[in-house]
């Protein structure tokens, strides 16, 4: 087993990381930019080193200043998170070649399955259904013959990278030319790669991942499947383990697992990954891509199979076998996730940064934050806004939710604006209590609801009412003064969902 790993990632995802190495006796090296000098995974790591300025252009995207901290350090081996280099087949060969241990799949593998033109023919010859779509990046006149032949809608993508980041709809032949130019131009800012595909798009479809989990014997696990339909511009904001619709239909858990594991043994694929299909109205599945690596909502997973993906991992890059079977996993109860970001809803989803003046955190059973914020913490400009991914389980869907409800109700950050608030509005959403969900949800939800405001601050409304309540007992007003619980009741009533 490895002595010291170097986590090469930043904020929540590297404080996770940092606590599995801590319970397996591992030493943890973080690596920092300007930004990050006084954030929370720098602190908990037992060695940091400072790798530049805050554009992770020049400090976390930069391979030899990673692989010189590894050295530096004396590390064994790189976790590298999500994002940044994280599905870099480059960097995953330079590590193997500085004799550093990539936890993830190999260089090839990530060169296969990374990107998404590749992962699509590689998925065809391994037999799983894809969603119509060209094979290689397009020029305009190829987007174009594409539409003519297939019809609008149609969806471009970038080749390499994921997060939602050079991806447009386009609903008419008309639009295609500023939306390819606009989604190029993304995709190269993001990923050094401004290559773009074109795909049918299919609307309002499920998008199902299953997480799979591969040694370097060649055993392969599906470790069932999460439900991430619930968008906003392409990008994840709430998971939810199992699915309520695989969930009806558990057939479609092991086909789509299968299918899975044939598309990563197609790229003889080891170490975590994830298969993401989009799912039509009439319950067929289509490959999308794969992600070679660990997944933000691996917390709904974990929960619901009681694994450490992080431990596994590890202990998968050290040469261990699988420690189970599929005939050992099962899925127990139900667990969701919301991801807690600095961002307004209510004004497109708009990045809030700015300085934590209050932070409270809900407690109790079946709760669990992976977060790295704390009180007088400044949300940087530079880098995604996700302060915190709040997970619940419980035994079945509808304890789940209210479970997630109370959890939120008890969650309070102020000096930004967050997305906590939405996530009680949709969670008390009756198509959402159904299982009614699909890609286009939040949209839906927004015209559904006549655009809803932005709810009341209840720590806001409980002041107030607190200081009516004082006023009136010290004579004040003329009505009975009310006693404190009825005035905690009226605040609870007065106040929308923040």
């Amino acid at each position: 087993m490895f002595r010291k790993v170097l986590i090469a990632n930043r904020g929540e995802i590297a404080v996770r990381v940092i606590r599995t190495l801590r319970e397996m006796g591992i030493a943890s090296v973080a690596v920092f930019s300007d930004a990050d000098r006084l954030s929370r995974h720098v602190r908990m790591a037992d060695e940091a080193e400072h790798i530049g300025p805050s554009p992770s252009a020049e400090s976390y995207l930069v391979t030899e200043k990673v692989l010189d901290a590894a050295r530096k350090h004396g590390a064994e081996a790189i976790h590298p998170g999500y994002g940044f280099l994280s599905e870099n087949a480059e960097f995953a060969a330079a590590c193997e070649d500085a004799g550093l241990v990539f936890i993830g799949p190999s260089s090839d593998s990530i060169r296969r399955m990374g990107s998404k033109t590749a992962a699509r023919q590689t998925a065809i010859v391994a037999g799983a259904p894809v969603v119509p779509g060209t094979s290689h990046g397009v020029d305009l006149d190829e987007a174009r013959a594409f539409g003519a032949a297939n019809g609008y809608p149609v969806l471009l993508k970038a080749v390499a990278g994921g997060g939602g980041k050079g991806m447009r709809r386009v609903d008419r032949e008309g639009d295609l030319e500023s939306a390819l130019r606009d989604a190029s131009s993304e995709a190269g800012r993001a990923f050094r790669n401004p290559e773009v595909y074109v795909e049918r798009l299919i609307e309002n479809g499920r998008h199902i991942e299953i997480q799979i989990l591969g040694d370097r014997h060649g055993n392969m696990v599906y470790l069932g499947e999460r439900e991430c339909s619930l968008q906003r511009r392409h990008q994840k904001v709430m998971e939810e383990c199992p699915s309520p619709l695989i969930a009806q239909y558990p057939e479609m858990r092991q086909a789509m697992g299968e299918a899975a594991i044939r598309a990563a043994r197609a790229a003889d694929y080891y170490n975590a990954g994830t298969v993401e299909f989009l799912v039509d109205r009439d319950r067929r599945f289509y490959f999308l891509e794969m992600n070679t690596r660990l997944q933000v909502e691996h917390p709904v997973t974990e929960l619901a199979t009681g694994l450490d993906l992080v431990k596994l991992q590890v202990e998968i890059a050290a040469g261990a076998r699988l420690p189970f079977t599929q005939e050992q996993i099962a899925l127990r109860g139900w667990a969701l996730e919301c991801r807690v970001y600095a961002e307004d809803p209510y004004n497109g989803f708009l990045p809030y940064p700015g300085k934590l003046t209050r932070l409270t955190r809900p407690f109790g059973p079946g709760i669990r934050i992976d977060g790295c914020i704390f009180e007088g913490w400044t949300v940087p400009m530079e880098y995604d806004p996700l302060l915190a991914k709040l997970a619940v389980w419980a035994a079945n869907r509808e304890d789940a939710t209210a479970r997630m409800i109370r959890a939120l109700r008890e969650y309070d950050v102020g000096g930004i604006r967050t997305n906590i608030g939405f996530f009680r509005q949709i969670l008390e959403d009756p198509e959402f209590r159904r299982g009614n969900l699909h890609t286009g949800f939040i949209d839906e939800f927004f015209a559904r609801n006549d655009a809803p405001q932005a709810p009341q601050d209840l720590p806001a409304v409980a002041a107030l009412v607190a200081a009516l309540h004082t006023l009136r007992r010290n004579g004040g007003g003329a009505a009975k003064p009310a006693p404190a619980t009825s005035a905690w009741k009226e605040a609870g009533r007065s106040e929308m969902l923040r």
